[in-house]
């Protein structure tokens, strides 16, 4: 296919974690793919924290794996120490994440790319996007020449317009070391999208060698530690490389507060929103001036590198405040910097302008993701790439929408709240932002997602049969717990040890084993229990769902019903040109809000701000409900 003569069926600008999904998705499903990115050295760049997944976004991460996305083939290929946080919470907050080696991470991706089919490589700069007619076609570079397209997806983030700033110096840059992107906004701005800017930032990166890990406390991965991929491509880690905790304290608050004048977040310099949950060191001290320690994780960035990268201080302070207020922190009193920290000012769009697919409202066969939708994170990123590669690819072939609903994944509910409710700063996807997040847990997105993949084309065969043997053998085990009986003389000395009140008479294992003082290595202890787990050749995963089905199966069965109740409001359609200007009975807001979202269902027009449930009920009315 010739650059200049021929039509791709999906163009995706920019090669981040959005943008590689979006092309890994569109080309393995079939569509002629072109991914241009500025630079083909930084496909996947980490640009901050060197780490996948976490809370939240460690089952975000899981989501796109069982949709059959690359990025946790990636991430646990190149992992350093793996964790799973929050184990001494409910299975629904348990949430893994993985230290990545920042170079293989990237150079990673680059291979998989390269090795997919329908999937061209090109390095330039888009400065224009071609639209006739409200209907994008194409996209034009720096070289001058137009690439045209049936559709396009943007995933530019940080680069749009962006701006960089290190105390009293600003300069145009999508990130150290690599220029602004500059055209795009203007061409949107000129059909008619809103935009705004945005703010985030990054701490120095340190020379290891300069530090005193003794005066730190190490952070180890998990002892027996597993993996982010459900797929048998990749395997747990047999070596890991500690993290590390330090603090700040009073002295370098007090340093920090002395670069205050020069700080462009206090001086008027960044006028933009900054991240709520990621704030700037300096920007914590201000906001929580009765706090005198904050915590300092010291992250290694890979395998053989004495980069380290500071998490917790990220700044734009002046370089020489920054310089003082980390040799006062223990462990870094000798340090020596490799990069400075600064914060970066961007171009977004906010995102209510989208429909669920990610295609634009007002120009067809247009597509966003990532940071310019609002979001921040490597992960919220990726699931939107992911999302807007299959519904580009979908459009073009006539077919339905791949929509995922609130109760059926977190990429779900990253979705709908970007297009329902928007964002005014930096969007970052927390456990508690999903109502039905005891049916969302990490360890099961592969029975909730790979079969609907498999069924648009995406998730591999392999993949769906494997989903299909954990469904069979977690029943079976299931099955097997509730029709065997264990006698008191077998339970008994092991409630006895846990001083719990023992039984008299033989019970079913599923009612005795739900008690919550009872571990899964416990009554994988039993004779019958280890008789059936290795005749069955159960696996690890099967007996985690059994773990989780023998003690919450009542939460989960409760959800689910309240979740089934919520589909039957998704399934109830708005039509798409309906004029709600035309119901007087309708408020006024409510009116704004709705005929600005466009809401697809009745649910949906639901969680809009603004819109009441008297206006619901109005709609119903109209709508002959």
């Amino acid at each position: 296919m010739s650059l200049f003569n021929d039509i791709y069926d999906v163009i995706v600008i920019g090669a981040g974690h959005a943008g590689c999904e979006a092309a890994f998705a569109s080309a393995k499903m079939g569509s002629h793919t072109l991914l241009i990115t500025m630079n083909l050295q930084s496909v996947a760049q980490m640009s901050c924290n060197p780490a996948m997944g976490g809370i939240a976004k460690g089952q975000i991460l899981r989501e796109i794996d069982a949709l059959g996305g690359m990025s946790a083939i990636v991430t646990d290929k190149t992992a350093i120490q793996f964790k799973m946080l929050n184990m001494s919470k409910g299975p629904a907050m348990w949430s893994p994440r993985a230290q990545s080696d920042r170079m293989k991470f990237s150079e990673e991706w680059r291979r998989v790319l390269e090795h997919t089919d329908n999937l061209d490589l090109y390095q330039d700069t888009v400065i224009s996007l071609i639209i006739e007619n409200n209907i994008i076609k194409g996209v034009k570079t720096t070289l001058g020449f137009p690439i045209h397209a049936k559709t396009v997806i943007i995933t530019a983030g940080t680069f749009l317009n962006g701006k960089i700033h290190i105390g009293t110096k600003s300069f145009s840059g999508g990130r150290a070391g690599d220029k602004a992107s500059t055209g795009i906004t203007e061409d949107l701005i000129a059909l008619g999208f809103e935009t705004d800017r945005m703010k985030t930032g990054t701490p120095p990166r340190v020379d290891s060698r300069s530090l005193d890990f003794s005066k730190m406390i190490a952070q180890p991965g998990d002892d027996h530690p597993t993996k982010f991929s459900y797929s048998d491509s990749t395997s747990p880690l047999h070596l890991q490389k500690p993290c590390y905790i330090t603090y700040t304290n009073t002295e370098v608050h007090n340093l920090l507060r002395t670069g205050f004048s020069r700080s462009p977040l206090f001086n008027g310099t960044i006028m933009s929103v900054g991240p709520r949950y990621c704030p700037s060191v300096e920007d914590k001290i201000n906001r929580f001036a009765d706090k005198e320690r904050h915590q300092i994780f010291v992250e290694p960035e890979g395998w053989d590198t004495i980069e380290y990268y500071v998490n917790g201080f990220s700044t734009s302070l002046p370089e020489d405040v920054q310089d003082l207020a980390l040799r006062s922190i223990p462990g870094f009193e000798n340090v020596k910097i490799l990069r400075f920290g600064y914060a970066i000012e961007y171009d977004y769009f906010p995102p209510t302008q989208l429909k669920h697919s990610l295609e634009s409202k007002i120009v067809e066969n247009l597509f966003f993701a990532g940071q310019v939708n609002g979001t921040t994170g490597y992960e919220e990123a990726a699931a939107q790439g992911l999302m807007a590669g299959i519904n580009a690819h979908l459009k073009i072939k006539d077919k339905a929408p791949f929509i995922l609903q609130r109760n059926e994944a977190y990429i779900g509910v990253l979705i709908d709240d970007l297009i329902t409710k928007g964002t005014e700063e930096p969007y970052r996807m927390f456990t508690s932002r999903a109502e039905f997040r005891t049916l969302l847990r990490q360890d099961n997105a592969d029975i909730r997602l790979t079969e609907k993949s498999y069924n648009i084309g995406l998730a591999d065969k392999f993949r769906l049969d494997a989903v299909y043997i954990k469904i069979q053998q977690t029943a079976l085990f299931i099955k097997f717990l509730e029709k065997t009986s264990i006698s008191p003389e077998e339970i008994n000395p092991l409630f006895a040890k846990y001083e719990t009140a023992s039984i008299n008479q033989s019970m079913k294992m599923f009612k005795v084993f739900s008690r919550p003082q009872l571990t899964m290595d416990d009554i994988l202890t039993f004779p019958m229990i280890k008789t059936f787990v290795e005749s069955n050749q159960i696996k690890q995963d099967v007996i985690e769902q059994v773990a989780i089905h023998l003690k919450y199966s009542g939460y989960i069965n409760k959800e689910q019903n309240t979740a089934d109740k919520v589909t039957r409001l998704e399934n109830l359609k708005i039509p798409e040109h309906f004029d709600f200007n035309k119901i007087n009975s309708l408020s006024i807001e409510a009116r704004q809000k709705l005929s600005k979202i466009k809401p697809t269902s009745i649910s949906q027009a639901g969680r809009i701000s603004g819109v009441s449930p008297s206006d619901i009920s109005v709609l119903l009315i109209h709508l002959g409900r």
